[in-house]
């Protein structure tokens, strides 16, 4: 039983692994990041197969199908035909959206499991999605604290290039598209992890049935400033704006996750566990 509390972790942490690179991907068109998120979501397919497999020669009664061996399914083949749709068609955007909704749907089956089965209690299920929640969003906010460094460093060496300002410093500062390329670097990182953070999130108020809770102004927060970085992707990617507008916004963005994260107390969000 604690072996399958592990196992099941484990395909989390590697699923959301797996989404990271498909994010990236799909953000800047690598051949090397696919065939990375690829794999690991063959070897989140394989496991699940297997724990299928199991079920399926433990459990012959058809008739008495739980929620969770529907929901378990469910996920495999939302895996299994976006693992195909990767293969033979080129839509990475609804692979990777299709792997999103699979990755909740596996959270909230996985942590929602009966105590007889896991062995959890529901205070216990909701610290389990906490502590997945906070190593996403720790890691998240780490890289993108060191995106608005190098979005920082943009700014201040593109304003004495352009002043003329010639001072020491600038000669151990790297080349303006050098830290720019660093800057959309840890956006790539830093968004999907705040994508799967929230997912997380919203899966723990589900699988305690606090659903008011995703009415709280901490989710919307929390949307908005996920949303200022997708939409600083598509101002470097698709708009073609400058690297000092996209600095800025990307400065602007990680602002909007300091006044979100030091408003925590005004919320009920991180207080209903």
């Amino acid at each position: 039983m604690v072996f399958n509390n592990y196992l099941y972790d484990m395909m989390i942490y590697v699923y959301a692994l797996s989404l990271l690179f498909y994010f990236s991907d799909l953000a800047d068109a690598s051949q090397r990041a696919k065939r990375m998120g690829t794999g690991l979501l063959i070897f989140v397919w394989v496991i699940q197969t297997a724990i299928l497999v199991y079920q399926l020669t433990t459990h012959r009664d058809m008739s008495t199908v739980s929620m969770f061996e529907y929901l378990f399914l469910f996920s495999w083949l939302l895996i299994t035909i976006s693992l195909m749709m990767s293969r033979f068609f080129r839509v990475e955007y609804l692979v990777f959206f299709v792997n999103v909704i699979g990755f909740v749907i596996l959270a909230i089956n996985l942590f929602s499991r009966p105590a007889a089965v896991i062995g959890l209690q529901a205070w216990e299920r909701a610290i389990e999605l906490l502590y997945i929640h906070i190593t996403l969003i720790t890691c998240a906010y780490v890289v993108l604290t060191i995106g608005a460094i190098f979005a920082g460093m943009y700014l201040f060496l593109h304003g004495k290039l352009k002043g003329r300002k010639w001072s020491p410093a600038m000669r151990r500062l790297p080349s303006l598209a050098t830290i720019e390329r660093y800057v959309y670097r840890t956006a790539l990182i830093g968004t999907p992890l705040l994508i799967l953070s929230l997912a997380v999130a919203i899966a723990s108020i589900i699988v305690e049935g606090q659903s008011a809770l995703l009415l709280d102004w901490k989710v919307f927060s929390s949307v908005l400033g996920l949303g200022f970085y997708l939409y600083y992707l598509i101002r470097r990617n698709m708009l073609k704006h400058s690297g000092v507008s996209t600095a800025r916004w990307n400065l602007i963005s990680f602002g909007l996750l300091l006044i979100n994260l030091f408003l925590n107390s005004a919320s009920q969000f991180h207080n209903w566990t």
